[in-house]
Parts: C-alpha cells; structure tokens; sequence
C-alpha cells in the first residue's frame, strides 16, 4: 500500500472510504475535494468532505479513523503525514431539497472512491451559491460546468423546484455560454 504521505487527495479520500466501508460505515465524497477532482486539479483544497450517509455514530468512526492513524481534532480528522483534513458531515446525502441517487465511481490505486456526479457536484456547488452567495462556489460550478456535457434543463428544473428559477436564469449564461450566444 502506498504510504499516506505519498497519497493524492483522491487517493487519501478513497483510501479512507475503503477502510470505513469495511467497518460497515458508508460515506460520500463531496464538496471541493469533488471539485477538485471534476477540475482535474485547477481547484484545489486540503479538504475531504465525507457525507456520514447512514448516520453512524461519531465514536464507530473516531475509532474507526484511530486504526489508520487519523484523530479527531475538533470536527476533522487529521494525519500526522497529510496536509488533507477529514469530515464527516451528516447524511442524508442531499442537495438543497432532493436525495442523489447518481454516484460515481472511480478507481484509483487505494481503492474505488464513491463521488458525487459532476452534475450533482454542480448542483452542491450552486445550492452554496443560492442559499448563501458564496461566489467562489458559483465560480467552481462554471469550472465543472465547462469541463463535462451537462444537460442544462436539469440543473434549470432542479433550481426551478429549490426556488430559484431567477437566480438561474441570470447565471444561466455565466455557466453555459456557448448556448447563448
């Protein structure tokens, strides 16, 4: 096995969700370090989002993280040999109102890592931009957005049904310019 150390961040995240997945514990990757994957690295961050998507208490994980050398440090989980810092939010494994469904997996030499769709991720990244303008997420949205075929009348119907019809159609053009021009 490759020593923690040497492990990319999608590497370290797999590797984690494997050892979690064999102690029964289920998570998700998602937030940025998804992002950064979709980007292929243009985004980068030292987070690893795991949604806790079957609610396992915090101590099954605690000590399931201790086994592989990771502690708790407040809400994150650290290594003594990564920069990357670990949480665990809690399931359901929802963006704004809906449940996804759609989960990728890739392969990776630590084991298969369970991502959220780059369509999903767009749609987490946009619902930080609706509910709370966080304008770096809108920004990461457009990067996904320009590096994958996404069909634009799921991401307007999903923002229809969130509440956000006028939100979308003003960035709607920033997300997809290539349809309006």
């Amino acid at each position: 096995m490759k020593p923690i150390k040497e492990m990319s961040q999608a590497e370290l995240a797999a590797f984690v969700q494997n050892h979690l997945r064999s102690k029964e514990i289920v998570v998700i990757l998602s937030g940025g370090a998804v992002v950064a994957i979709y980007t292929k690295g243009l985004y980068v961050t030292k987070d690893i989002d795991l949604v806790n998507v079957h609610f396992t208490q915090r101590q099954k994980i605690v000590s399931a993280m201790e086994e592989i050398g990771f502690f708790p440090v407040g809400r994150h989980f650290q290594h003594p040999d990564s920069d990357h810092v670990i949480e665990f939010p809690s399931g359901p494994l929802t963006i704004g109102s809906e449940k996804v469904s759609d989960i990728n997996e890739i392969e990776l030499q630590t084991g298969k890592l369970f991502v959220l769709s780059p369509i999903d991720c767009i749609k987490d990244r946009l619902s930080h931009y609706y509910h709370w303008g966080d304008q770096q997420c809108l920004i990461q949205a457009k990067m996904i957005a320009s590096n994958y075929t996404i069909a634009i009348e799921d991401i307007r119907d999903w923002s229809y049904r969130e509440g956000m019809e006028k939100i979308f159609e003003k960035i709607q053009r920033l997300l997809w310019p290539k349809n309006h021009g």
